[in-house]
């Protein structure tokens, strides 16, 4: 009953919005991976980023002016993980905060070195466990197959990916599993590829996907995800395992 309702007023407020089939079209027509949906599911993809961009609280950090353009698209991005699972599993997610380029996060820093600074570098996006996504805006321009270094790029896909991580005993690369899905094989197999680009590193063999996946579990199954949205291609032939499990999880076949 509670969410027939929740959709109706949702549905009022994205009519009282004006939010048009030509605004979202015209917002990802330079997003490639956006080309791989069509149909049916074009629509419903279309649909639930409505329905998102109803749902969640959008801001801008410093200056930076939000345009339909900007919000529109940014939900876009991160509604394409969660295509067949539903809105539902981003409901711990409540705001997104753009910034215009890099931001300076407001915490002390500490340098490999062991010296503690009180900014440390800028960021392209975080997400907060218990808080909002910010991201940069520079950074989803920048998307794309070989956006960062030669590698896959999408720090909407990756922030969110974070925010679908932490729903199971916080970040740590092991999202919540579907029925039929086990946990033990999920580790096993992104254990072994972490292992497996790690002695890469070790002998200078180019890495398929970008090495600050090797920072940490949580990392090394976001960079996974944007890379399984946005370069599916050097994914299954480089990882093809990873690339079932993500199958799996996001219920999608990106190739």
């Amino acid at each position: 009953m509670f969410e027939h309702v929740r959709e109706w007023l949702e549905s009022r407020r994205i009519k009282e919005a004006g939010f048009t089939s030509e605004m979202w079209e015209a917002s990802i027509a330079d997003w490639p991976v956006a080309a791989r949906f069509q149909g049916e599911e074009r629509a419903a993809l279309r649909a639930l980023t409505f329905r998102f961009l109803v749902r969640k609280s959008f801001s801008a950090g410093g200056d930076f002016e939000l345009t339909e353009s900007v919000y529109m698209k940014l939900a876009t991005m991160a509604c394409v993980p969660i295509l067949h699972l539903g809105l539902n599993w981003y409901d711990h997610v409540h705001s997104i905060v753009v910034y215009e380029g890099d931001f300076l996060p407001p915490r002390t820093y500490r340098t490999a070195d062991g010296v503690v600074h009180e900014r440390g570098p800028g960021l392209s996006g975080e997400a907060w466990l218990r808080g909002p996504v910010i991201l940069s805006w520079q950074s989803i321009l920048e998307s794309g197959p070989q956006a960062r270094h030669g590698k896959a790029s999408n720090v909407v896909i990756h922030e969110f990916a974070h925010k679908l991580d932490m729903l199971r005993d916080g970040a740590n690369g092991a999202p919540p599993m579907h029925p039929g899905m086990d946990a033990g094989e999920w580790h096993d197999v992104f254990m072994s590829a972490w292992g497996r680009l790690e002695r890469n590193v070790e002998h200078h063999v180019a890495l398929p996907i970008d090495v600050y996946a090797l920072t940490s579990p949580a990392e090394f199954f976001a960079v996974c995800s944007e890379t399984f949205f946005e370069a599916p291609e050097a994914m299954i032939h480089t990882m093809p395992e990873v690339y079932r499990l993500l199958c799996l999880f996001y219920r999608q076949t990106p190739l």
